[in-house]
């Protein structure tokens, strides 16, 4: 699933939206990661959205070279 996070202004228009994409964190979390680059009254900004899933339990990666 892919998500969409729309930055509003303070009056509500639209000024960017940033495509958030699902992701397993380095933690072992999950959840979804986007990062883009929004345009507001001429000046450009880099922006970043996460949502990481919270009580869930951690997903480890399976360390499968010990003997």
């Amino acid at each position: 699933m892919i998500l969409a996070a729309t930055i509003r202004n303070d009056s509500g228009e639209a000024v960017g939206i940033l495509v958030l994409k699902d992701k397993t964190f380095k933690s072992g979390r999950v959840g979804w990661f986007g990062v883009g680059k929004v345009e507001i009254d001429g000046v450009r900004y880099q922006a970043q959205a996460q949502l990481v899933r919270i009580g869930a339990p951690v997903e480890r990666a399976v360390d499968d070279t010990e003997p």
